[in-house]
């Protein structure tokens, strides 16, 4: 995946920054049972934070939503201020292989769809720290669903994230990494094209005209493509799943 200039095109002013929607969201929040009364949560990767205030709607947290982008995060001031959650989030710029965080500092860990940036396993056991005792975290990750996929997508994952294991291999990880499951679930499709696929989509036609002449953003663009052309013939062999987990 290319993240330069024109990836950031693509991708700035969507309503998300992968998979995801309210009712997971809410789903995954429901499974945190026993939280003090003002707990502490952290977003990391929150992107534009449409589940940042989603969280903030629904419990009485106090948030530091974490990104290394600043647009993100200034596109999710915006938001916050407007939808009146706004003192109750933070915003912090930083880059996730390196938080500078106190031990214990957070009740929950929430991270839909960012987490690959360091390693699906390598987050559970380093940001463990960064819990309280008994503390929680809230993950999505991409999954095999199918465990012998058709050679096209498996060839085409091992380019992209060749670090994608089967839910049972994650399953496997996340015990072995000190934390009990309280709940997981495949994400549905919808919630890959109504706030993500779809508003990247209707994009792309006005930008392959702007940069017609520049071979880089058009190869950023093409890579987009291919990779919603990807989930579209073969989204039932993989997918988010969203794992709610406490801390042993």
């Amino acid at each position: 995946m290319r993240v330069n200039e024109w990836f950031f095109e693509v991708h700035n002013d969507l309503p998300r920054e992968g998979p995801g929607d309210m009712r997971s969201t809410r789903r995954a929040y429901r499974m945190l049972t026993g939280l003090p009364e003002k707990p502490r949560f952290l977003d990391v990767g929150c992107g534009p934070g449409m589940q940042t205030i989603e969280l903030a709607k629904i419990s009485n947290a106090e948030i530091t939503a974490f990104d290394v982008h600043q647009p993100f995060l200034d596109e999710l001031a915006k938001r916050a201020k407007n939808e009146g959650v706004s003192e109750r989030i933070r915003l912090v710029r930083g880059d996730m292989n390196c938080f500078d965080f106190e031990v214990k500092s957070f009740d929950v860990i929430w991270c839909e769809g960012a987490i690959f940036v360091v390693g699906f396993e390598k987050g559970l056991r380093g940001w463990s720290k960064f819990l309280v005792d008994r503390g929680y975290f809230a993950v999505s990750e991409l999954c095999w669903i199918d465990p012998n996929p058709p050679r096209e997508i498996k060839a085409y994952m091992m380019e992209v994230y060749s670090s994608a294991k089967t839910v049972k291999e994650n399953l496997q990880i996340i015990k072995e990494a000190g934390y009990q499951v309280k709940d997981y679930f495949v994400l549905p499709e919808s919630s890959w094209w109504e706030n993500y696929y779809l508003p990247i989509l209707s994009k792309l036609p006005a930008l392959k005209k702007k940069h017609k002449d520049n071979s880089e953003a058009l190869a950023t663009i093409a890579e987009e493509e291919k990779k919603i052309e990807m989930f579209r013939r073969y989204s039932k062999h993989y997918g988010y799943v969203f794992y709610t987990l406490q801390k042993e």
